[in-house]
């Protein structure tokens, strides 16, 4: 058996019949006009058993508009916390804004060791640079098309659109490019 001890209070202890595993505390950070509400589910499953708990759980939009109606559920069954946004200006998106500053204000806080970014969206990668500077790992979700350049800015990078979910490490895309 290991045995791992750790004062640090951003660490939880989860133990099996023959190992103890250190669970890492995640900010899950979810871009809603972005990604469908329907992979929500799958996502935070991944996250609990590949990555850690997922202590802070925050979705972004403008949840006065239609299209965030099926949204309700997600946030009812995975005890998600909605930001509202308004658009406030035709084509600009308000909640890359917000998710980008919670972002930098838990990563000053210490009180994550990483970041789930759920988003397609590659307004992001500078902020998972920037996380992954600071020596935190960044676990990114998104559609297929997401761009290369915020795919590599995370440690690993989840796409969405399969069936199943499909991981990306980011030694796979060093060694592809």
């Amino acid at each position: 058996m290991v045995v791992v001890y750790s004062t640090d209070r951003a660490h939880t202890m989860t133990t099996t019949a023959t190992t103890t595993h250190l669970k890492s505390n995640l900010a899950v950070l979810i871009d809603a006009e972005n990604i469908s509400a329907a992979h929500i589910p799958a996502i935070i499953a991944k996250i609990a058993e590949d990555y850690g708990n997922a202590t802070v759980r925050r979705v972004y939009g403008d949840w006065t508009t239609p299209q965030l109606t099926p949204w309700k559920k997600a946030l009812e069954s995975q005890a998600l916390r909605p930001s509202q946004q308004f658009r406030h200006i035709k084509g600009k998106n308000s909640s890359d804004g917000a998710l980008i500053m919670d972002a930098m204000e838990l990563l000053h806080a210490r009180e994550v060791d990483g970041f789930c970014i759920v988003s397609s969206d590659s307004d992001f990668t500078g902020l998972a640079t920037r996380i992954r500077e600071k020596g935190l790992r960044v676990y990114g979700f998104g559609m297929k098309q997401t761009m290369r350049a915020f795919v590599a800015a995370c440690d690993e990078f989840v796409f969405l659109d399969a069936e199943h979910l499909i991981d990306v490490r980011l030694e796979d895309i060093v060694s592809i490019g």
